[in-house]
């Protein structure tokens, strides 16, 4: 199973792409737990205090923002799929206000 990984969480990992030796029919959860056997520093990134996903962590299957799959975390992947996690990206600078653009 393909895994990408993105931003601050490449650079944990320190590649871009893994793959993860799973047998056929394995769930999303159990690709988590895999990563995180091989990789226990991307802990405190991908998990909340309850050890579930952080919420702020985005999970792509083939393109397909895992939450919104029917199954969620149970969904089943195949050994085809490509598994991509994206930390929550922000920061910048706040857009100016409309009268700092010259608007009255």
């Amino acid at each position: 199973m393909k895994v990408d990984f993105y931003a601050t969480f490449r650079q944990i990992v320190g590649t871009k792409t893994v793959d993860f030796p799973l047998p056929q029919g394995s769930t999303l959860r159990q690709l988590i737990a895999e990563i995180l056997r091989c990789y226990p520093q991307l802990r405190q990134e991908l998990l909340d205090k309850n050890g579930e996903l952080d919420r702020h962590v985005h999970v792509f299957i083939n393109g397909r923002n895992a939450p919104f799959l029917e199954n969620g975390l149970e969904t089943i992947l195949s050994l085809q799929d490509t598994v991509s996690l994206l930390p929550a990206v922000g920061g910048g600078k706040e857009p100016p206000s409309k009268f700092e653009v010259g608007y009255n």
